[in-house]
């Protein structure tokens, strides 16, 4: 048996579906975005939206087990060192979650140049 909540809802989905049971709480986290000019600027903005929905949920990144990222017309030469640098500054130097990248032509707004979407685990043993 488990227990769900809703954390954060808008128009047709929540911020982070938060899932109980007696060993652990895991937390599912809605793709995020940021404001910014560049995807370095967006970039350091969603992960800040990610800590905070982390912390709301009494829970940080190195509870993060998995991580899709979507990057608007990604190319990996410029892209990837920025992404990497960023993500690093929050995340460390190791212990990295499972991960995927994909390249995407839009995301839900036309300004979005970055999205986050992550799955938390936390033990309450």
């Amino acid at each position: 048996m488990f227990k769900k909540e809703y954390i954060e809802p808008n128009a047709g989905f929540s911020q982070v579906v938060k899932v109980e049971t007696k060993e652990t709480i895991t937390l599912y986290i809605s793709g995020q975005i940021g404001t910014g000019s560049n995807l370095e600027e967006q970039s350091i903005a969603t992960f800040k939206n990610l800590d905070e929905l982390l912390k709301t949920c009494k829970a940080s990144f190195q509870d993060v087990v998995k991580m899709n990222t979507y990057i608007v017309n990604f190319n990996p030469e410029i892209d990837l060192p920025i992404f990497r640098k960023v993500r690093r500054s929050f995340l460390g130097e190791t212990d990295y979650p499972a991960s995927t990248l994909v390249g995407v032509s839009v995301l839900g707004n036309p300004e979005w140049l970055i999205e986050i979407e992550a799955i938390a685990v936390i033990s309450k043993l």
